[in-house]
């Protein structure tokens, strides 16, 4: 390479210096500050991190923010291995794993292993959310969705014990998956939309026929060697994985149990 040709190039990547300082130099919070995005669009591309979602009802600067910049936080994300996924018309956002059989990708997200009668609240409060949300919001009693699960309780498990494991399963909805909101009273709770995205139709198939099963008295000891389970992500910073078929996982977990004292006293969002 001769004595011209370095000096061009020398000049060209100087001068793409030279951009992307000015670049970053227009966007610096800080001194030293290297990042490219305005502060709001960083408020939404962290608030996607945690999760476990990011709402335009609830936050709308940062929904603002997020769709005037959804290129580059998408970009930003992609370098963390998460996928944006927006729903537009019920305005919110959350990231998940990427998923591609081209690499071995990480898994960035954050999970959890939700107990049995979690995950068969959550399909309930799903199927309940696609049946009424052509009426608007969709607002539900305690009750009404203790009463459909019901049908799971085992022989060896009294009504009382029952109802605790419930409560703490809708605890677990409230204040960890964020999927309810309290409306009014303490019995009533309204479903989020984002639980529409969180859970596919896929999902719900896979694991749907297994319930039933179990419902009609199939009992726990044939699930064995099933692999069928279904994947909540709702973000990086509380997340749940459901794979409670697949780990064998019965109303008898206490994994709810376990948590539910520090459910209650979280921040409702």
């Amino acid at each position: 390479m001769n004595t011209e040709t370095m000096t061009d190039e020398t000049a060209d990547t100087a001068m793409t210096d030279a951009e992307m300082t000015d670049a970053t130099a227009a966007t610096a919070l800080w001194q030293g500050d290297t990042g490219v995005l305005g502060e709001q669009s960083r408020r939404a591309l962290l608030e996607l991190v945690k999760g476990p979602y990011l709402s335009g009802a609830k936050t709308s600067a940062l929904w603002s923010a997020l769709l005037a910049d959804e290129g580059a936080i998408r970009s930003r994300l992609h370098e963390l291995f998460l996928e944006l996924v927006i729903d537009r018309v019920g305005e919110f956002a959350f990231v998940r794993n990427v998923s591609t059989a081209e690499l071995a990708v990480p898994r960035t997200v954050r999970t959890a292993p939700l107990t049995f009668l979690d995950t068969a609240m959550l399909l309930v409060l799903r199927q309940m959310l696609l049946a009424r949300e052509g009426d608007g919001r969709v607002i539900v009693g305690q009750e009404e969705v203790f009463e459909q699960l019901r049908v799971y309780r085992t022989a060896d498990r009294d009504e009382s014990d029952f109802d605790r494991r419930l409560n703490s399963s809708w605890m677990n909805m409230k204040n960890k998956l964020r999927v309810i909101h309290q409306a009014g009273t303490d019995d009533r709770a309204e479903i989020s939309p984002v639980l529409r995205l969180i859970v596919d139709a896929d999902q719900i198939s896979a694991i749907g026929a297994e319930y039933r099963r179990i419902a009609a008295g199939g009992g726990d000891s044939s699930r064995e060697g099933n692999e069928v389970g279904i994947d909540v992500n709702l973000g990086a910073g509380s997340v749940f994985d459901a794979d409670d078929v697949a780990d064998g996982a019965t109303a008898d977990d206490t994994t709810a149990d376990d948590t539910a004292a520090d459910n209650t006293t979280e921040e409702e969002s």
